[in-house]
């Protein structure tokens, strides 16, 4: 167990930093957008952007724990490492391909990692949306 940890852990706190970074890009971006809109869609188009820069930050965070995986020879393939990661780090748990009981503990370490990322993204784009609700 102790092993599983000490592979999972720098993951994990590279993930934290990478959405970090992503939550201060995707407010930047915001920031650097708002204005006073006349319409409905031009208030909304900031949003998206913010958004759409989460989704990807958790998309590379998903592969990351992927990589992880692959190289551990959990996978033949990349995809199927992804798949795999993309399901814990979404707390899915479908079932329908699992680890190995050497490495399996990573996939609640994922699952734990991946609820507080998509948390941030989502308190990231509440404080967004709060902002636009204000501006009006």
């Amino acid at each position: 167990m102790f092993v599983v940890l000490m592979v999972g852990m720098p993951i994990i706190l590279l993930n934290m930093l990478l959405q970090s970074q992503i939550s201060v890009w995707g407010l930047r971006y915001y920031l650097s957008r708002i204005s006073k809109p006349t319409c409905f869609s031009v208030a909304a188009l900031p949003l998206f952007g913010v958004i759409t820069i989460l989704m990807l930050g958790n998309f590379m965070q998903i592969a990351l724990w992927g990589l992880l995986f692959w190289l551990l020879g959990e996978f033949e393939t990349m995809e199927l490492a992804v798949y795999h990661s993309g399901v814990n780090f979404a707390t899915l748990g479908y079932g329908d391909i699992v680890m190995t009981p050497t490495w399996r503990l990573l996939g609640p370490l994922e699952a734990v990692n991946g609820a507080l990322m998509i948390g941030l993204s989502g308190a990231t784009m509440l404080a967004v949306l709060q902002h636009q609700l204000k501006a009006k």
